[in-house]
């Protein structure tokens, strides 16, 4: 059984129905709200797989979140502009298939394809799965600079000490229940304790 991770970011995006309690954001109640209103309202999912569209150019699965989101043209021109300096690779490969990128530029493309819909927040669940180790440290390094922008980031990893390395709170899930929070930095000191927890 797992611990629930994927399920919570989830239920919190609204790809699933909620068993029981609510889901409140913003000082509002969003259980039972699609996915898609949730993005407009600025909540954006990144899923576990990354699931960019192979078929579609760079350029065009950045720019396909943003006009479902309803930003306008020149807005996303500008928006995209932003996606390129961040990760300069995507730049460089904007005119070639989703299909033909490493797994690390698939990872960068989706996080920009939700940055595209500028969300406050923003979930991404397990961003480091099967990565390099270098082009996981640029995705995290990526994470607390937008955090530092003053979105706010809720990150499911698995690789838990280097999360806590990036984060500023961290939270530990057995079977969907909290069995563990504190500060980052606490809980990076205290890492005998966390490791029974993740065993």
């Amino acid at each position: 059984m797992g611990a629930g991770k994927t399920t919570l970011l989830r239920a919190i995006s609204g790809l699933i129905a909620l068993s029981a309690g609510k889901i409140q954001y913003e000082d509002r109640s969003i259980s039972g709200l699609e996915a898609h209103i949730l993005a407009r309202r600025g909540l954006v999912h990144v899923p576990q797989g990354r699931q960019i569209v192979p078929a579609l150019s760079v350029e065009d699965n950045l720019k396909i979140g943003a006009v479902q989101a309803g930003v306008s043209r020149e807005e996303i021109d500008q928006r995209a502009a932003q996606e390129y300096r961040r990760f300069p690779v995507l730049k460089a490969r904007k005119a070639i298939s989703g299909a033909s990128l490493s797994g690390g530029e698939q990872q960068m493309l989706a996080l920009s394809r939700a940055l595209m819909m500028s969300p406050r927040v923003l979930l991404l669940d397990e961003p480091s799965l099967g990565l390099a180790p270098q082009i996981v440290f640029m995705i995290l390094n990526a994470l607390r600079a937008l955090a530092s922008e003053g979105m706010a980031v809720l990150l499911v990893e698995q690789a838990a000490f280097l999360a806590l390395e990036t984060a500023d709170r961290g939270i530990v899930l057995r079977n969907g229940e909290f069995v563990l929070h504190d500060e980052a930095k606490l809980l990076r000191k205290n890492k005998q304790l966390l490791e029974s927890y993740l065993a």
